[in-house]
């Protein structure tokens, strides 16, 4: 039992689950930048009561499975997404959609993947692949992060789609309904509800903890951490940050990199020059998160250790703030042709 599927490697999982299994049903155009973007996956939040090993909660993206959804959502592209109770109701439903033909995206958790290399296993929930076929007790794998396809045992299937903690996966799989024939004219649509969706995330969600705020947000508390928690609580909240920013899929600078990359192909799509200009905006964001996260990986090897550093991180951090502030800003301001 196998599908007859083309794997496309990707540099973020559910963007690469969702080009995957629409450019599968026939939806030639999309990419990996234009599924972020249609499905206006760029987002921040930080939620400080919410611990995530032992470290707070924070997100450089949407909630797993949004991307899809919106992106399928915005191209009218009907899908089907369910989770279970139990490990055989799961199974029994992901081998019918097999047998009927059809790539199924999974969300799982990591830390038994036992094809990642051991560092890259730790208890995070909100990861994706697709199962593409079987045969007899193992399952054909189309990790999107992964250069190849890989495989992996009903066991450790099972496994990694019941994980316990946050972001249970509960068995989730996702898949397109149907295919569908996708115009440009469908693309440009979706273009423009994913930037409109996302500028509302980013810069009207009230409170100090969501989009551009949360970023100012982080950034002043980052600067009473050594004070308020300790020199070595500080560090494990640090290291949680480049955890959340660099080692989860593409993390904050690099999200920040993809969503340029779509501007520039939203402009193929809608010649506003405006987008190539607001394009550089998000790269000069994204250099500037990764040079935050080296500055907190110094913090947290004992490099650099002094409150000037902890002041430091800080003001990169406004700095980022200010530039998505600013490229959001200029996005809302488009007028977008009928």
């Amino acid at each position: 039992m196998k599908v007859n599927f083309r794997h496309i490697q990707a540099a973020h999982c559910e963007n690469g689950v969702t080009t995957n299994l629409l450019q599968h049903n026939g939806v030639s155009q999309m990419t990996e930048p234009l599924a972020f973007g249609i499905g206006s996956g760029l987002f921040y939040i930080h939620i400080p009561f919410l611990k995530i090993n032992h470290g707070p909660a924070i997100a450089f993206r949407t909630l797993p499975g949004l991307i899809f959804k919106r992106t399928c959502k915005a191209l009218d592209i009907p899908i089907a997404s369910k989770t279970f109770s139990s490990i055989d109701s799961a199974e029994n439903e992901l081998t019918k959609v097999l047998a009927a033909g059809k790539p199924v995206g999974c969300q799982v958790g990591v830390y038994y993947l036992s094809y990642f290399p051991k560092e890259y296993r730790f208890h995070f929930n909100a990861h994706n692949l697709i199962v593409y076929g079987k045969e007899q007790d193992t399952y054909l794998i189309s990790d999107p992060v992964m250069e190849r396809v890989t495989t992996l045992s009903s066991f450790e299937l099972n496994r990694v789609r019941f994980a316990k903690g946050a972001l249970a996966p509960k068995g989730q799989l996702y898949y397109p309904r149907a295919n569908k024939i996708i115009t440009d004219d469908d693309i440009r649509r979706g273009i423009v509800s994913g930037i409109k969706r996302n500028v509302r995330d980013m810069l009207r969600i009230p409170g100090s903890f969501v989009g551009v705020s949360g970023i100012k947000g982080t950034g002043l508390k980052i600067k009473k951490w050594r004070d308020t928690l300790g020199l070595e609580k500080s560090k494990i909240y640090l290291a949680q940050l480049v955890r959340m920013q660099e080692e989860i899929g593409t993390g904050g600078g690099g999200f920040r990199f993809i969503y340029a990359a779509f501007l520039q192909q939203a402009h193929q799509y809608l010649p506003h020059d405006e987008l190539l200009h607001i394009s550089k905006q998000f790269t000069q964001a994204g250099d500037i998160w990764r040079q935050a996260a080296v500055q907190a990986a110094g913090i947290y090897k004992g490099r650099i250790e002094k409150q000037e550093e902890f002041n430091l991180m800080c003001d990169y951090l406004q700095q980022a703030a200010a530039v998505e502030k600013q490229a959001f800003l200029h996005l809302d301001k488009i007028k977008w042709k009928k």
